[in-house]
């Protein structure tokens, strides 16, 4: 039985997909904080930003039994579903370049995304 409030699901099952810099990069970021902001990393979808909605990558502590959990070596990376439904088949990397470093999703769903990048229509 699972210690989890949902179930674990494989990284094929999940609805976004992370590069392995990205996991390494969110691996080394949970490892920095000690876990001090909570084990998990939430993918997640809020209301803002100039295209209506914001991505949003954050370390918590509790995970909800409605939530979709995936585990990568120690990392735990989970999302709710109407974030699963609006940024499915999304994939997140993580980039280097003379501007800057962070994490850059690119979702096939999206229908309008602003200049930026972090913020999207779907």
């Amino acid at each position: 039985m699972s210690q989890f409030p949902c179930p674990i699901v494989e990284a094929t099952v999940f609805p976004i997909r992370f590069s392995t810099k990205a996991l390494d990069m969110a691996q080394s970021a949970l490892m920095e904080t000690n876990g001090e902001d909570g084990e998990f990393l939430r993918v997640s979808i809020r209301g803002g930003g100039c295209a209506g909605f914001q991505y949003a990558l954050n370390f918590i502590k509790d995970i909800d039994e409605n939530d979709i959990l995936m585990q990568h070596n120690d990392l735990k990376i989970v999302t709710d579903i109407f974030s699963a439904a609006q940024i499915g088949g999304a994939s997140v990397d993580y980039i280097e370049s003379l501007e800057g470093a962070g994490f850059k999703f690119e979702n096939p769903g999206a229908k309008r995304t602003c200049g930026c990048g972090s913020s999207f229509s779907g």
